[in-house]
């Protein structure tokens, strides 16, 4: 039997305000995840998201107050509704909204590899997401945005790839069955953005069937 899967989502870019519906037949089973990108201001968490749902690049830079964006996907042989909460972005004394956090299943953590302040943030927010929640455990996959900008700089000061495994290796919990996962993206480029939230979906799912973190050889087929 096919069901009809509605899926609605204001698209805060849309200026005419309208909400947008898409409408697709299904004979799998639905899953509802919901993750919640954080990070620094001015990394990219809203053009990764906007091009992950949207498939387009925003070049304007308005700061996030808060969004939720949402995305029809095929994975592992079932449908998933992902809910993704972009974030406001952080410092090291802003609050976290702990409302919004409600129901969140899983974590991408974005820094920009051009803003090395953003890259040393991330533990502090790890560290605030843990106290708040109350687990350590959480999927969470650590994102390195911006990479176009490296690749195109001749200077040196960038964030290394090799910096960035060693830091998602830092966070997971404390009984080191759960360590976040790493890639490398560019929002403009388009490179990797799919993968990071599949490498995020993966993890969940994997925890939800206890067989421990995503070995990452799993496809996933945006829709």
């Amino acid at each position: 039997m096919y069901i009809n899967i509605y899926m609605y989502k204001h698209d805060p870019y849309n200026k005419k305000g309208l909400t947008q519906a898409i409408i697709m037949s299904t004979n799998q089973p639905s899953f509802q995840r919901k993750i919640a990108v954080l990070g620094a201001r001015n990394v990219g968490k809203t053009t990764l998201t906007v091009r992950f749902v949207e498939e387009h690049f925003v070049e304007s830079y308005y700061p996030t107050i808060e969004n939720d964006f949402t995305k029809i996907v095929q994975f592992k042989g079932n449908n998933y509704t992902l809910e993704i909460l972009d974030t406001a972005g952080q410092d090291e004394f802003s609050l976290l909204n702990a409302k919004s956090l409600i129901g969140v299943k899983g974590i991408v953590l974005c820094y920009s590899v051009s803003n090395r302040p953003s890259f040393e943030l991330l533990p502090v927010v790890w560290d605030k997401l843990v106290d708040q929640l109350g687990r350590d455990d959480l999927p969470c996959v650590v994102v390195a945005n911006k990479i176009d900008v490296r690749d195109s700089a001749s200077s040196s000061g960038f964030i290394t790839d090799k910096e960035g495994s060693e830091l998602a290796q830092r966070i997971g919990s404390s009984d080191g069955k759960h360590r976040a996962g790493f890639i490398e993206c560019s929002a403009k480029q388009d490179v990797n953005v799919e993968e990071a939230y599949r490498t995020v979906l993966d993890k969940m799912r994997q925890q939800e069937l206890g067989t421990g973190d995503s070995s990452g050889d799993s496809k996933c087929l945006v829709m």
